[in-house]
């Protein structure tokens, strides 16, 4: 058996692939089960519900981006600590920053729940699309407190040096939601509400595993008990995490413009198609986010003990890295457009047309955004909240949403397509600016 690698070893790729592979493999599997809601909701509900859920997921997805902002900013936090030498500290950090998400996850189910309909109206729901809407948001939103600290436990996982439980959480968590979908929506039929009750019950088990664990004595690095209320902790860790927000947060708004943008120029069909290449697009992604999460920790604990030789290598082979994964999921996406869109929408040959014409389109998308994700997470673990923020700001609200604006001005529906690989391309160039200006000073 294979001893467990620490975060203070020295890493070649043989390792990077062991160590992180958890967290890839975690993220992936999360947005498959995901992907498995939509699935059963457009074949087995059908077409207006499965519009219904593309509509207001991106509500909860701001939502959602509370624990992933918790997760990666404290992890950032907590890893830096641990290299430090200061591993008491370290767990009473760790202990704070999940009983405040926890917290805030009340506040924010609260809120939700009763401003859901409100919400939907103002994104232009209406009629039957507002019913399901609302319907399905306020079931979902119920569970963000175990949500917040599934999503803030995939990063802190690793940071404990238990990467492989993490993804066994996750697993099971993903499973449950699987075999829920199948009993509430396909035996029980209870059609949109179902699938809102799955992915809620595999919320609050994703959730609340993590909290036993931490809770009793266990091998890892962490373990939740006493701590001390400490604001610029707090603080800190959602400065480091603010670009994670920034990104979960502004791709939601994005999505809300491109589904009116849609709407605009295609009708419904606009957004359900636009809908299968977010889910597929969430799998793909989750790639490059897993692996960034995995190494978010390691990248942290070395730059806590000043080992810059280590940094540097770990740069260097994370663009290698990305590099070949970035060719590999662009060559896929091009040749499953057409298998994957008819998974989804098989039924309707001019909304599978559609979709699979723009899938190819969109997919241009993955050539350049393992870069941005990557600078983006390795300044987090740099405790540089800024300028990981600022990436993340200019990639997923500024950069796309004047290219959602503008390009379909001039190429109509394919500008809309064309647009996230346009805004991509963008934030690439960026990011490489920044990683260049900021060599220097932190040794990479």
């Amino acid at each position: 058996m294979k001893k467990e690698i620490t975060l203070s070893e020295h890493f070649d790729y043989k390792k990077l692939f062991r160590f992180t592979l958890p967290s890839i493999a975690m993220m992936i599997f999360t947005s498959i089960y995901g992907v498995v809601d939509g699935l059963f909701v457009s074949n087995i509900v059908g077409k207006v519900e499965f519009t219904a859920v593309n509509f207001i997921m991106p509500v909860l997805m701001i939502t959602g981006s509370v624990g992933f902002m918790f997760g990666t900013g404290g992890s950032a936090l907590v890893s830096k600590t641990l290299g430090e030498g200061n591993r008491e500290k370290a767990n009473s950090l760790f202990s704070l920053l999940i009983y405040v998400s926890a917290g805030a996850g009340v506040v924010l189910a609260a809120a939700g729940f009763l401003l859901m309909p409100v919400i939907a109206e103002a994104l232009g729901a209406d009629g039957e699309l507002l019913k399901n809407c609302v319907l399905y948001g306020r079931m979902v939103v119920l569970a963000m407190p175990a949500f917040i600290l599934q999503m803030e436990f995939q990063s802190l996982f690793i940071t404990a040096e238990k990467p492989k439980l993490g993804l066994a959480v996750t697993v099971a968590s993903g499973i449950l939601n699987m075999v829920l979908d199948a009993l509430f929506m396909w035996i029980f039929d209870w059609g949109i509400a179902g699938a809102a009750a799955a992915t809620a019950m595999s919320q609050i088990v994703g959730g609340a595993v993590p909290i036993v664990y931490f809770l009793r004595p266990n091998t890892s690095l962490l373990r939740l008990g006493k701590t001390e209320f400490d604001i610029r902790a707090i603080g800190k860790a959602c400065s480091n995490g603010s670009s994670e927000f920034v990104s979960q947060g502004s791709m939601s708004i994005v999505n809300m413009l491109y589904n009116s943008q849609l709407k605009n120029f295609v009708g419904d069909d606009g957004i359900a198609a636009y809908g299968v290449m977010m889910y597929v697009n969430l799998i793909f992604l989750a790639i490059f986010i897993g692996y960034s999460v995995g190494t978010a920790p390691v990248i942290g604990f070395h730059f806590g003990a000043r080992n810059t030789g280590e940094l540097k290598s770990l740069r260097k082979k994370s663009f290698v890295i990305i590099g070949f994964a970035s060719l590999a999921m662009f060559a896929a996406s091009q040749l499953l457009a057409a298998p994957l869109s008819s998974v989804f929408v098989g039924y309707d040959k001019d909304l599978f047309d559609l979709t699979v014409h723009g899938f190819r389109i969109f997919s241009f998308l993955f050539l350049f955004a393992g870069v941005s994700i990557f600078g983006s997470s390795m300044f987090t673990a740099l405790n540089n909240g800024l300028i990981s923020a600022l990436i993340s700001f200019l990639r997923t609200l500024v950069f796309q949403i004047a290219a959602v604006l503008l390009l379909p001005i001039f190429f109509k529906v394919d500008g809309i397509w064309a647009s996230v690989a346009a805004a991509e391309l963008m934030s690439c160039v960026i990011t490489v600016i920044f990683i260049a200006a900021k060599k220097k000073k932190y040794g990479y």
